[in-house]
């Protein structure tokens, strides 16, 4: 597995946690929603490298920020990275309402979010 975080605090946030223990890419940043150049704001072609050259690679997770211009970075990924090995699974951070959050405070994106990504 490959978890791709956008900067080296969200890495070292998630080392923190223990909850994870294979591999990282370090994006560099973010793609804006309105950027014409994303290339020019992260490192996509050193991931594409390091996803080419790694034969075992069978899993991405994309740890992106929950707001507008983490999702947008995610998409732009998705849409790469299935262009570089289409047989890799991508998969995102699960999203939603954190415990003891009261849904009257719950703003709507989260909200939306944690339909999606409801548990059976």
């Amino acid at each position: 597995m490959l978890m791709i975080v956008p900067r080296d605090i969200d890495f070292e946030s998630v080392e923190k946690s223990g909850s994870y223990s294979g591999h990282y890419f370090v994006l560099g940043g973010i793609v804006p929603v309105l950027d014409k150049e994303p290339e020019k704001k992260i490192r996509i072609s050193k991931l594409e490298t390091r996803i080419k050259e790694d034969k075992n690679l069978k899993e991405i997770i994309l740890a992106m920020n929950a707001n507008q211009d983490g999702e947008h970075t995610a998409e732009y990924l998705k849409e790469k990275l299935t262009t570089y090995n289409p047989q890799l699974t991508i998969s995102e951070l699960g999203r939603g309402l954190s415990t003891g959050a009261e849904l009257e405070y719950a703003d709507p994106e989260t909200l939306k979010n944690a339909l999606l990504h409801r548990t059976k």
